[in-house]
């Protein structure tokens, strides 16, 4: 199984990134974990997530954009 289920939403306009990954939260098994690279920092997504019982680590990259692992919260 592969533990990683990865969204390249980098440029798209909003709400594809959510819509992305909302579908992807929905295929999301135990050990797996979301890993979305975006443009910029998704603030408003981090409340659903924790509203979900979903935790992230927010990793800022030298080109400015970032990348957003998303997990089932232990």
């Amino acid at each position: 199984m592969n533990d990683e289920i990865l969204i390249d939403a980098r440029w798209l306009e909003p709400p594809e990134p959510m819509e992305k990954v909302t579908q992807a939260l929905a295929l999301l098994r135990p050990g797996q974990h979301v890993r979305l690279l975006l443009h910029r920092e998704p603030f408003p997504l981090y409340p659903i997530l924790k509203s979900q019982g979903y935790a992230h680590d927010t990793e800022p990259q030298p080109d400015g954009t970032f990348i957003i692992l998303i997990r089932h919260e232990s």
